[in-house]
C-alpha cells in the first residue's frame, strides 16, 4: 500500500466534511469547474481520476442528471464512500485502481480530477495528461481543480502561509489540523505555467487556467482536430 493510499483510507469518513474548511474558496472552486464542464450531449461519459468520494462527481451530476460516470481511485474506503453517495444509480462505475498507471479502453466527453494529480511526479503528470487528450472524443474537455506550486519561492511561501492561517482560524479541533499539515508532506505539486504547458504538449487546444486562489487552480483544455478548430 502507498502512501498516498493509506493517508487517504484513513482520512475517507471525515474527507468531505473537512474539505470546506481545508479549501478556503471552496464553493468558487466547484461551481467554477462545473461551470466549464460543456460538451454537446445531455448524457457525456465523464471520467473522474482521483475521484476520491465523488465530490466533484456529485456537482456535475447536478448538471447532467443522464450522464454516464466512471470514478477511479486508488483508496478503497474513499470509494466506498462515493458508493454510499450514488447509492442506487446505475449509470456509475467505480474502479479501484492507480490511475497513473491504468489501461482505459472507452472514450469519454470529459476528463475531470480534483485535487488529486498534485500527489504525481512531474513525468506522471505528463503521461496522464497524454493518456488523457488520447481518452477524450473530439471536442471533449479537461478539466482539473487543483493545487500548484508557487512560481517562486516567495510567491509558494505566501500562498502556503496565508492558507495556514486560514486553515487555523476554520474551526477545525488542532488534531485535525496537524493530519492536514501532515498529509501535505505527500503533495508534489507543479506550477501553474508548467501544467498549461504540459497539456498543450499533450494535444490539448484553448488551454487556460479559468480560475486561480493562491495555490488552488482550475485549469481547462479542449481536444480539437485541426479540422474541427472553432
Amino acid at each position: 500500500m502507498s502512501e498516498v493510499q493509506r493517508k487517504f483510507d484513513e482520512i475517507s469518513k471525515k474527507y468531505d466534511e473537512q474539505r470546506k474548511q481545508f479549501i478556503p474558496c471552496f464553493d468558487d472552486f466547484y461551481k467554477v469547474s462545473v461551470s466549464m464542464a460543456s460538451v454537446n450531449t445531455e448524457n457525456p461519459k465523464i471520467l473522474d481520476i482521483g475521484a476520491g468520494t465523488g465530490l466533484l462527481s456529485a456537482f456535475l451530476m447536478e448538471r447532467y442528471p443522464d450522464a454516464s460516470f466512471t470514478l477511479v481511485d486508488l483508496s478503497e474506503k474513499m470509494l466506498d464512500i462515493a458508493k454510499d453517495r450514488f447509492r442506487g444509480n446505475s449509470n456509475v462505475e467505480y474502479i479501484v485502481v492507480d490511475y497513473s498507471k491504468y489501461s482505459f479502453v472507452e472514450e469519454y466527453d470529459m476528463v475531470v480530477s480534483a485535487l488529486s494529480i498534485h500527489h504525481l511526479e512531474d513525468e506522471e503528470k505528463k503521461e496522464v495528461y497524454k493518456k488523457s487528450h488520447s481518452l477524450l472524443k473530439q471536442n471533449g474537455i479537461i478539466i482539473n481543480a487543483d493545487q500548484v506550486h508557487g512560481e517562486t519561492p516567495f510567491i509558494e511561501n505566501l500562498n502556503k502561509k496565508i492558507w495556514r492561517r486560514y486553515i487555523e482560524n476554520s474551526g477545525l479541533p488542532e488534531e485535525e489540523i496537524l493530519a492536514g499539515y501532515e498529509r501535505t508532506k505527500l503533495d508534489k505539486e507543479s506550477t501553474l505555467d508548467q501544467q498549461i504547458n504540459w497539456l498543450k504538449e499533450a494535444g490539448f487546444c484553448d488551454v487556460s487556467c479559468i480560475y486561480k486562489f493562491y495555490q488552488f487552480a482550475v485549469i481547462f483544455g479542449r481536444k480539437v482536430t485541426v479540422s474541427g478548430l472553432s
